[in-house]
């Protein structure tokens, strides 16, 4: 009869596959709330479809954005580029339909090329997109759609269709979601830092695409930009799709593009706002605001190379890759946190530790790199040190189940089976399906304490 993880833990004999899985499994799905009927679109006044208050919408953003943000490993260590992106943020919003909102808006250490956003309207841009542009105007055409999108209300609508299917909405994995799920390289494919924390991040319609496009055209516009900065980035960023389609796979999964949205968002721009086309692109401000990340573009291309290596199981190019990045810049946490997950891929937990250690220095109060190494510490048998970088993490993220399941893990293993179990019943309140919540549920009935 095969063993359970639980009872490899206690023994110490977990493998990589348990390691890689455990890793795969810390994306928490959303917690929704009770859901709600029809509203008042917020744009056209007609009657739609949602399954989210507003309230909904603003206690959403408030419980699962951090952990989607520290999935992306936090906000850039740059207070002066997010107090920017912020400042830009709110003065378009509030030309806005819904300018009450709590809008907010942080550049993200992840690497690869996108942007999104939150019910409620807190937005992520990620390093990646942001080496993308050149101007500011560019920059307020995606503040602007992301804007879009929550005044739309496309978040809450998403999820009042999903009422009509009788979907049940699960946390996704957008970048894992074409790999072999039987494999135990499919959390590794997961470990670059693409979005999938969160059904409500998932892929907008066509319709709602054209919708943020139209709004955020217009927000923009109103605070006096070119209407021509969001049709130049989404050119630059189709061009970019086919040079280096890797880096926008996640960006076209969850914002689809066509030719004919690009050709729609051209002629409005010579069109309708074709007054607005002498507005200047601001394109000095914007390189100065960027000029510390961009210092960092060297690392940050060779870390999006060892992350596309290792999601083709290329792991020695993947360490070249990521090497080179910490010679460039030493003290990146995202390329530190990169190469203790390429480091734990190859089975060297020791080494693994050390650059989450590193990590831990460089951005104390972030948390990835503090979950990371209660996984990789409870790989070693190191049970009661796994127990209290796991305790961290949940003092600075709260709220993660997952925590719960891992923390039962380390009871396993110091053979506390009364704390495992209560663990185990606090991970399954919460997530009462998957692969992890059998495996609870299997443990509690094995000993007894669940029918």
């Amino acid at each position: 009869m095969p063993t359970s993880i639980g009872e490899r833990v206690s023994r110490g004999e977990l493998t990589r596959r348990d390691v890689l899985w455990l890793i795969g499994i810390v994306s928490a799905p959303v917690a929704l709330p009770a859901l709600s009927g029809c509203a008042a679109h917020p744009v056209t006044g007609e009657r739609v479809l949602v399954g989210l208050s507003e309230q909904d919408e603003i206690d959403i953003d408030r419980k699962q954005s951090p952990h989607q943000f520290s999935s992306d490993y936090g906000a850039v260590q740059d207070a002066s580029l997010n107090q920017y992106l912020g400042e830009m943020n709110n003065r378009i919003a509030s030309r806005s339909h819904r300018p009450k909102l709590p809008y907010s808006c942080r550049a993200l250490n992840a690497n690869y090329v996108n942007a999104y956003t939150f019910p409620a309207g807190s937005i992520g841009i990620t390093r990646g997109i942001l080496l993308e542009m050149d101007n500011e105007a560019q920059l307020a055409g995606l503040l602007g759609h992301e804007l879009g999108h929550v005044n739309a209300r496309h978040g809450a609508q998403r999820v009042g269709q999903s009422m009509v299917a009788g979907a049940v909405l699960t946390g996704i994995a957008i970048a894992a979601s074409a790999s072999d799920r039987t494999s135990d390289w499919a959390p590794l494919i997961a470990l670059g830092g693409q979005i999938g924390a969160s059904a409500l991040l998932a892929s907008y319609s066509r319709d709602n695409e054209r919708e943020a496009d139209s709004l955020g055209m217009a927000y923009m516009t109103q605070v006096g930009y070119p209407a021509s900065g969001m049709s130049e980035l989404m050119g630059v960023l189709t061009r970019q799709s086919r040079e280096k389609p890797g880096l926008l796979d996640t960006m076209f999964s969850s914002h689809p593009m066509s030719d004919e949205r690009l050709a729609n968002m051209r002629r409005e721009a010579a069109s309708r706002y074709g007054a607005t086309e002498s507005a200047s692109v601001q394109r000095e401000r914007y390189m100065d605001r960027t000029a510390k990340l961009r210092q960092l573009r060297p690392a940050i291309v060779d870390q999006q190379q060892g992350e596309q290596a290792m999601a083709r199981k290329r792991l020695p190019d993947a360490q070249q890759a990521l090497t080179s990045s910490l010679k460039t810049a030493p003290d990146d946490y995202t390329g530190l946190c990169l190469m203790a997950k390429c480091q734990i891929a190859q089975n060297r937990r020791s080494e693994a530790q050390a650059y989450l250690a590193q990590a831990r220095r460089v951005y104390p109060s972030e948390g990835q790199a503090m979950q990371l190494a209660g996984i990789n510490l409870l790989a070693q048998k190191r049970f009661s040190e796994s127990q209290q970088e796991l305790s961290r993490y949940a003092q600075v993220l709260p709220g993660d189940p997952d925590t719960d399941f891992l923390l039962a893990l380390t009871h396993e293993g110091l053979q506390n089976r009364q704390a495992a179990a209560q663990a185990y019943r606090r991970y399954l309140t919460a997530v009462p399906q998957g692969d992890a919540a059998r495996h609870a549920s299997t443990r509690l009935k094995s000993w007894g304490m669940l029918r």
